[in-house]
């Protein structure tokens, strides 16, 4: 088979080429059209005049026909070079020509020049077309095309060599007007062009800043200010060739017109203050769009707030009706001047609140009461020169500041391109409306440079203009930019130039992205600055799909900083939506804005960016001849809104589809109408005129460019009375697109016959039921794969054709609603995908590593069995035998239970990455407490959340945990494992405990505690588990102090982490002997709150302890007292201070208390005695030495 490779022409569909390729399709020449970079080919292929598939089914393979190559000769140093795609693709059409010509392969290599309009080589332009077309059937010989694509392609490589041998190549200064994201999005697209030798920020921002630091950048700040008089003075001083102003302020405030005149010879892009009135009166923009017929909502302007009054008191607004209206000051007012009220009484506020309150000054001195438009709204950006505008693709964003479209307005938090809803035939339709306003504003005498951000609302009567703008929008700036193929730097000089027609916009093909703004916690109201900005992505990184354009920072030593509200947006790109979010939030996560006071995270970010878009809905085309009667169950289903019930509670009748196509080749079918009265939604509703001298193949080719403009995806043939070609059967086969038809049988039996001729051969066969079939189109009539089948019984002896047809028809509809829904389930389509398989670990929950943890950790539990439990894991609660423990008395014996965690020091141990030792704390936390009550721990249950389970390390901390229970001689019985990844962070977890022992009811402490007695300290293992909130800020503040550095307190042997990492001390082999012994009449753990606030709980009243001998402070605790500057008494409420638990022993008994804790090595202290007295329990009679 023949084909012709299509190679670069990006947006451009010359004439002569698809001439080219349509007569060469037609007429058999070639089998099939590939297009590379070349992305509006396919869709001019199939519209008037040309009417051509990119294959054609029919073609003979046989004959002398030969391949051809066209390719688009780059117009400029810069399309060739800006690209590595372009260089390639340079490369393979090159060495293409050469293999013709040397091997005499029967392929033809074209070139194309864009600036002429010709193929290079051609001998006669009026003839190139039919010449090529006979070289491709041997009708004649002809090397001249493929040797001046070697010409052209050799040229083209001496302008490059030329132009950086001979100094042209230096580059031009441009200067960038800006200090917010979309500065630096422009500043980095700007600096890829070939021609631009450096971009200057004036005054720019962190992110700029950073660009100037990295190796062969081009992007340095420069000018402390954007006021017009700083402008010029740095385009004069530096040589500036461009200056690009990216907010409106500048150019309302006239900095064209003044570059204009002081700085002639410089490029300025951007509107000159009169055109730049589209954005500085809305007043002036709906008068604008009203007397040119430029599709707007209804309006009144006015001046005197009475009137305006007056205005809103004449109309009927909710709740009198269901309209409503926008109440807007026209001047600028930092994109915060437009007001939404719900009700008449709230509409009235909004006119005081702009006109007599004067909420947004001076820009409300003119107020715009408009009409309430509903349906989705996009941005578009039209690059423009004063003669033509161009479209880039449509973006939206997201104003409010909370998810779900919640909170109050903001500058942007968040925007995605190309925006789904915008179809072809809309962005077609907008781009006219914006070359439209320019050919207009041309004519009023202020052409309009720069580019033109039309707020649009695609409504149920196509497109409306809410606003213009007269600068790149922000955040859409930063999605639009990285999709852009062509040279920003030559494009603006075009559109400064008035040659922007000769610049061919192209963007790059199956591409999404989407940004994400981080702001600073309150923002847009009250909110922080001076954060440092942690573990931001580098902007050198080689990673493509992922950039951090700055707004509001500033770069400080070696840190970025915070300094605005909206700090950073962070772009992802991908193959689709779903990727390029993933890229984007991706990075987000793991960006921090911390409080330098109390390490509170202050970065809010939205967690919905794109979530409708993600949730498009199913365009549905129709195709019909008749009336169409099966499409009105399709309309109603389609008309259910998300979240609403359908009538019939069946999920069948509900589609999340809208119809957006309606065609027939019959002008008066009734099922136009149908289409027509689809008022909720945009649909195009065609008649396309048959024509004898169009073939099958041409007919639906232009029947598809149709459908095409029109988004759609999946067509529907309801009572279509046309054989269709195998091209549109083959086209509507490809990738997501399908093709159903509805047959009156159930098939595959009584296949090609229609209407009553089938049901009367259903009879005729006997048959016990019929029904109704949704098939795929193929080439084999009625052959496609059956989708959805709906039955009825049938009847011989009583139907009849009529009959059969009256019970099947109302099936159809109902069989579509059910192949419509299957579709989307297939292909993910639907309210936050569910119609999508979605298990566990989608949700981010791994239930195989919970598995693989459980398998891992049996063998550490088995390792705690004690008598009483068998300490094994994998059923429903862990067992407990009291009696093979020794507590089988259930008269006598109490069960005691306690519960504790580990607190803050996790982050410690999370950050180090060691986990070995918190598993410990764990048990200590919850048996030091147990044993205090007199009794044994008998068995210990855990509990582990975290955001993603890591095995490795989940394991580790169960090995601390089973470790520790060991120490306590308690059998580890179960615990949970919680895997929460909307709770918790990556990387975070938490522990909790569970501990449960016994004791023989005459030995619970504390008891006879009296005068005389004696406590003794049983010295701990250093912090063990309370106060680390301050200690982690004590180490934090300390100059060049981390947890990695060598620890301060313990000569350098430890790092600061690992020595305070050193787990809790487990009591219970030490204490244990001494309970059974009966010695002791009371104990007290010192933990949170310390000795002071501790050991009076075991006290009675009218019992003082007075504290003689309290050891000296160990190293770490002598640290801590130093750098925090805590007194006696605030150490001893805060840290153990060296005592981990105290004993209660009575005086007579000491000695052999003392030597039974000799036994296990337990280091005891003589702290102090017990003594009568009222008012504080414990007193300190020495100090901490």
């Amino acid at each position: 088979m023949s084909s012709a490779e299509v190679i670069g022409f990006g947006g451009r569909t010359p004439e002569k080429l698809l001439k080219l390729l349509s007569q060469c399709v037609s007429n058999e020449v070639i089998s099939e059209v590939i297009p590379s970079r070349s992305q509006n080919v396919e869709l001019a292929l199939l519209k008037a005049p040309y009417r051509t598939f990119l294959q054609n089914s029919t073609s003979d393979a046989s004959g002398q026909k030969k391949n051809l190559i066209v390719y688009a000769l780059p117009t400029s140093i810069s399309e060739y070079l800006s690209s590595k795609i372009g260089v390639e693709e340079a490369n393979y059409v090159r060495s293409k020509a050469v293999e013709s010509l040397t091997t005499n392969n029967d392929s033809i290599i074209l070139t194309f020049d864009i600036e002429s309009e010709s193929f290079c080589g051609a001998s006669n332009s009026e003839t190139d077309v039919q010449d090529i077309v006979k070289s491709l059937t041997g009708e004649c010989q002809n090397n001249n095309y493929t040797s001046a694509t070697l010409s052209a392609l050799s040229s083209l490589d001496k302008k490059t060599h030329d132009f950086y041998t001979n100094g042209a190549g230096k580059g031009d200064t441009v200067l960038v007007v800006g200090s917010g994201g979309r500065e630096h999005a422009l500043a980095v697209a700007l600096a890829r062009s070939p021609l631009v030798s450096q971009v200057l920020c004036c005054p720019g921002n962190g992110g700029t800043a950073l660009e100037s630091t990295m190796k062969n950048s081009k992007i340095k700040n420069i000018g402390s200010d954007q006021k017009n008089s700083t402008i010029i003075e740095l385009v004069q001083t530096h040589d500036v060739g461009l200056v690009c102003v990216g907010p409106e302020a500048p150019l309302v405030d006239g900095l064209v017109n003044e570059l204009s005149v002081k700085c002639p010879k410089v490029k300025a892009f951007g509107p000159t203050k009169e055109a730049a009135e589209l954005e500085a009166s809305k007043a002036f923009t709906k008068d604008f769009l009203k007397e040119y017929d430029i599709p707007t909502a209804s309006y009144e302007n006015f001046t005197d707030v009475n009137k305006a009054l007056a205005y809103v008191e004449s109309l009927s607004l909710f709740p009198e009706s269901n309209k409503k209206v926008v109440v807007k000051a026209s001047g600028l007012a930092a994109g915060k001047g437009v007001l939404l009220p719900n009700t008449k009484a709230e509409a009235l506020d909004a006119v005081k609140e702009i006109m007599s309150d004067k909420a947004f000054g001076n820009a409300g001195d003119t107020c715009v009461v408009e009409s309430f438009l509903t349906g989705p709204e996009a941005s578009c950006l039209a690059l423009c020169d004063g003669n033509t505008a161009k479209l880039m693709p449509a973006a939206q964003d997201h104003k409010r500041a909370l998810d779900n479209d919640e909170g109050l307005n903001t500058g942007g938090m968040g925007a995605y391109a190309p925006a789904p809803c915008v179809t072809p035939a809309l962005q077609d339709e907008i781009e006219k409306m914006c070359q439209k306003t320019v050919e207009k504003m041309k004519e009023r005498g202020t052409p309009y440079v720069g580019v033109l951000y039309a707020g649009m609302m695609l409504t149920p009567d196509g497109p409306y203009v809410l606003e213009f703008n007269c600068r790149f929008g922000d955040p859409e700036t930063q999605v639009v930019l990285p999709l852009l193929e062509t040279d920003l730097y030559e494009t603006m000089c075009a559109c400064c130039d008035g040659t922007l027609d000769k610049i061919d916009l192209r963007f790059k093909e199956n591409q999404s992205a989407v940004t994400v703004v981080c702001a600073a916690k309150g923002y847009p109201e009250k909110y922080p600055k001076g954060m440092v900005i942690e573990d931001l992505p580098e902007l050198s990184s080689s990673e493509e799909d992922v950039k951090v354009y700055h707004a509001g920072t500033k770069l400080s030593s070696q840190d970025v900083l915070c300094s605005g509200g909206r700090v950073l947006a962070v772009t992802g790109l991908g193959k689709d939506l779903k990727e390029a979010l993933s890229k984007s939030y991706g990075a987000v996560k793991n960006i921090k804005f911390t409080s330098p006071e109390n390490g509170e995270s202050l970065m809010h970010y939205r967690t919905d960016i794109a979530k409708k878009a993600m949730q498009k809905r199913l365009r549905l085309g129709v195709m019909g001849s008749t009336r169409g009667t099966a499409l009105l169950p399709v309309m109603k289903a389609c008309s259910v809104d998300e979240g609403e019930e359908a009538e019939d509670s069946s999920n069948d009748l509900k589609l999340y589809a809208d119809i957006t196509a309606v065609l027939s080749n019959r002008k008066s079918a009734p099922i136009l109408e149908k289409g027509k009265s689809l008022g909720e939604k945009v649909v195009t509703t065609k008649y396309v005129k048959p024509s004898k001298t169009l073939s099958r193949r041409e007919y639906d080719a232009e029947c598809t460019s149709v459908l095409i403009e029109s988004g759609v995806e999946l067509v529907l043939l309801i009572g279509y009375m046309r054989i269709l070609s195998p091209e549109f059967c083959q086209f509507w086969q490809k990738n997501i697109r399908k093709c159903y038809n509805v047959h009156p049988s159930l098939l595959p039996k009584f296949a090609g016959a229609m209407d009553l001729d089938v049901h009367q051969q259903v009879l005729d066969a006997k048959e016990t039921e019929s029904g109704c079939s949704i098939h795929e189109v193929t080439e084999e009539v009625d052959g496609g794969r059956v989708v959805v089948q709906k039955k009825v019984t049938v009847d011989p002896e009583k139907d009849t054709a009529e009959s059969l047809k009256a019970r099947v028809q109302p099936l159809e509809g109902l069989a579509f609603i059910e192949a419509v829904s299957q579709y989307c389930q297939a292909h993910n389509i639907g309210p936050l995908s569910s119609k999508e398989k979605m298990t566990y670990a989608d949700a981010g929950v791994d239930i195989h590593a919970g598995n693989s943890l459980v398998e891992l950790i049996k063998p550490l539990c088995k390792s705690t069995k004690r008598s009483g439990c068998d300490a094994d894991l994998g059923g429903f609660g862990g067992l407990f035998d009291l009696e093979a423990s020794g507590y089988g008395d259930g008269k006598n014996t109490i069960l005691i239970g306690a519960t504790d965690g580990v607190g803050t020091k996790l982050v410690i141990a999370q950050s180090l990455k060691i986990h070995d030792y918190v598993g410990i704390d764990l048990v200590a936390m919850c048996v030091n407490d147990l044993i205090v009550a007199g009794g044994e721990p008998l068995f210990f249950l855990d509990y582990y959340a975290t955001g993603k389970l890591e095995v490795e390390e989940a394991g580790c901390v169960v090995k601390g945990i089973a470790e520790g229970c060991r120490q306590a001689n308690c059998g580890l019985i179960g615990g949970e494992t919680a895997e929460m990844p909307s709770m918790y962070k990556e990387g975070d977890y938490d522990l909790a405990g569970f501990a449960v022992g016994a004791v023989h009811r005459d030995r619970v402490l504390p008891k006879n505690v009296s005068e005389g007695d004696v406590l003794l300290g049983l010295a701990s293992n250093g912090i063990h588990s309370n106060g680390f909130s301050l200690v982690r800020k004590l180490v934090e503040r300390e100059e060049g102090l981390t947890f990695e550095s060598p620890c301060p307190w313990d000569e350098g042997k430890t790092t600061v982490g690992q020595n305070l990492l050193t787990p809790t001390k487990i009591y219970v082999r030490s204490c244990v002997p001494l309970l059974k012994a009966g010695v002791l009449n009371g104990m007290s753990h010192i933990t949170g709150g310390g000795l002071l606030e501790n050991l009076p709980r075991s006290l009675p009243k009218g019992i003082v302890a007075e504290i003689t001998g309290h050891p000296p402070l160990p190293p770490v605790f002598k640290w801590m007292k130093e750098k925090s500057g805590l007194d006696d008494p605030e150490m001893l409420t805060t840290f153990n201070c060296g005592i981990g638990m105290i004993l209660i022993v009575p005086k007579d008994k000491v000695d052999e208390a003392k030597s039974l804790l000799s036994q296990n090595e337990e280091v005891v202290y003589d702290l102090g005695v017990l003594v009568k007295g009222d008012g504080e329990q414990v007193v300190m009679k020495c100090d901490l030495a």
